[in-house]
C-alpha cells in the first residue's frame, strides 16, 4: 500500500447530465481499477464523471483499495457492482469476462506495488489478472510518495510498461499524505477522463490540421477596464480536445485564461479582436479545418484612454468602431478543400440566424445556439445547438455536455471531409 494526497474537501460536481442506471445503453465500457492508496477517494469522482460522459463503468478494487474506499460507494456510482475477487463472482472466469468486455482499462490510482506486479506479469488478484488478459488499451495513473515514484525500480517498471504500449497519466506535483509535497500526486480527474476519451476516440482526423478559436475577446476602455462578453472558452476548448483525441494536429487560439486541453499542438493566447484576427489569419491557410468557436467582439472603443478613467470626472463618452469580421474574412480567403465552421450565439430565431451566417460568410457548417436557454451557452458545462451545413441539412442537438457537442460537430466535419475526398477521387478518375 502507498500513500498519496489528503482529501481537501467535498467533490466538485459538474453540470453534465448523468444517465440513470438501467437507462440508454452506452457505447464504450471502461474497467476502472482501483489499487490501495489514499488517492482511492478520487476514484469515486472519476467513476461518476465517466458515467456522466456516457461510459459503462465496471469497477475492480483490490483488497487494499477497500481499506481506503468502501466498495458500496463505487457500486452506487458505477454501472454495475464492484468486482473484488477472482472467486466471489458467479462467473468462473471473471478476469477474462472483464478483459473482453473492456474497451479501455484505467487504473486510478496505480500504486508502486500494482505497477511492479503488472510489469512483472504477475496475476495474483482480479485486477492484475484482468490487466494481463485484456487486449484493450490500458491507462495507469500512478499515485505514491515522491521517494517511491523516483526509486529506480519504479522508474524501470514504468519505462517497461510504456514500451509495451501502456499509457501513463501523471503523476502530478503537489500535496501528498502526511503533509509532504512533491511528485506522486494522482493526476486530476479531468486529465484522466481526457486520456480515456482519447483511447476510444476514432482517429478520423489523423494527418489533418485543425485550427480552433475559443473564449471571448476583451477590448480595452482604459488600462483597467474593457468591453467583453460572457464566453468562458469551454466549448472551443472541448472542440480542440476532441480534435486532438481524434488524431488532428490542433492549433488553439484562445482569449480564455483556462489551461489548454491535453494534446493540443500549439496554443496562442490573445486578448483583443485584433490580436485574434492576426493570429488566425497568419495560420488559417495551412489548416484543413477552421472552427471559429470564439466570441469575437463586434465593436471596440475607438480611442482607449491611456490612463484610468476617474469616476470624479463624470461619465465618459465611449465612441465605438467595428472590428474586422474575422469569420467573413476567412470565408473570402477559404481555399479549395478547406472546411470552415462558424458558431452563432443567438437570442431569438436560432434557425434564421444560422441560415444568415452560413450564407453570408461562406461557411460549410454553422453551429447555432440560443444562449438564453437554461443550461446552454456561456459559462455552462452543457450546451444545446442546431447544426446546419451548406447542403441544407439540419441537426438538432438537445442539451448535452460540451464535449459531447464537440464530438457531434466533428462527426459532421469528418463527414464533409469524406465527401470532399470522394468528390476529388471521382473528378480525378474522369
Amino acid at each position: 500500500m502507498t500513500d498519496d494526497e489528503i482529501p481537501e474537501g467535498d467533490f466538485v460536481g459538474t453540470q453534465e447530465r448523468r444517465p440513470a442506471h438501467g437507462g440508454a445503453s452506452t457505447q464504450f465500457t471502461v474497467v476502472l481499477g482501483v489499487a490501495g492508496s489514499v488517492a482511492a477517494y478520487k476514484s469515486a469522482e472519476l467513476c461518476r464523471r465517466l458515467v456522466d460522459a456516457g461510459f459503462t463503468v465496471a469497477p475492480v478494487m483490490t483488497a487494499d483499495a477497500a481499506r481506503f474506499l468502501g466498495p458500496a460507494t463505487l457500486s452506487a456510482l458505477a454501472s454495475e457492482p464492484v468486482h473484488t475477487s477472482l472467486w466471489s463472482d458467479d462467473d468462473p472466469s471473471p478476469h477474462t469476462a472483464l478483459a473482453r468486455a473492456a474497451d479501455v482499462v484505467v487504473v486510478a490510482p496505480a500504486t508502486a506495488n500494482l505497477l511492479a506486479k503488472y510489469a512483472a506479469g504477475m496475476a495474483d488478484d482480479l485486477l492484475t489478472a484482468t490487466l494481463l488478459a485484456t487486449a484493450a488499451p490500458v491507462i495507469v495513473c500512478p499515485a505514491m510518495h515522491t521517494e517511491m515514484w523516483e526509486h529506480p525500480a519504479t522508474v524501470d517498471n514504468v519505462a517497461l510498461l510504456r514500451r509495451r504500449g501502456v499509457r501513463v497519466v501523471g503523476p502530478g506535483v503537489g500535496r501528498l499524505a502526511g503533509g509532504d509535497q512533491g511528485a506522486g500526486r494522482l493526476a486530476d480527474v479531468d486529465e484522466i477522463l481526457a486520456a480515456v476519451r482519447a483511447a476510444v476516440a476514432p482517429r478520423d482526423l489523423a494527418w489533418r490540421r485543425v485550427l480552433v478559436t475559443a473564449g471571448g475577446t476583451r477590448e480595452p476602455v482604459d488600462p483597467v477596464r474593457f468591453l467583453g462578453n460572457r464566453s468562458s472558452g469551454k466549448q472551443g476548448e472541448a472542440v480542440a480536445a476532441e480534435a486532438a483525441a481524434r488524431g488532428a494536429a490542433v492549433v488553439l487560439i484562445t482569449a480564455s485564461e483556462r489551461p489548454a486541453p491535453a494534446g493540443v499542438a500549439e496554443v496562442v493566447r490573445v486578448e483583443t479582436a485584433a490580436e485574434l484576427e492576426a493570429a488566425v489569419l497568419a495560420r488559417a491557410a495551412d489548416a484543413d479545418v477552421v472552427v471559429m468557436a470564439a466570441a469575437v467582439a463586434d465593436f471596440r472603443p475607438k480611442a482607449p484612454a491611456a490612463e484610468k478613467l476617474a469616476k470624479a470626472d463624470g461619465v465618459p463618452d465611449l465612441h465605438l468602431e467595428p472590428t474586422t469580421d474575422v469569420l467573413a474574412e476567412l470565408g473570402r480567403r477559404k481555399r479549395p478543400g478547406q472546411i470552415l465552421v462558424g458558431f452563432a450565439a443567438e437570442t431569438g430565431d436560432v434557425r434564421r440566424g444560422a441560415e444568415a451566417k452560413l450564407r453570408g460568410k461562406r461557411l460549410d457548417l454553422v453551429v447555432a445556439n440560443d444562449v438564453t436557454a437554461p443550461g446552454a451557452g456561456f459559462g455552462h458545462d452543457t450546451n444545446a445547438a442546431t447544426l446546419l451545413d451548406a447542403a441544407g441539412n439540419w441537426t438538432e442537438v438537445p442539451l448535452t455536455g460540451k464535449r459531447d457537442l464537440a464530438r457531434i460537430v466533428l462527426d459532421a466535419v469528418t463527414g464533409l471531409l469524406v465527401r470532399q475526398d470522394e468528390g476529388a477521387e471521382r473528378r480525378g478518375g474522369t
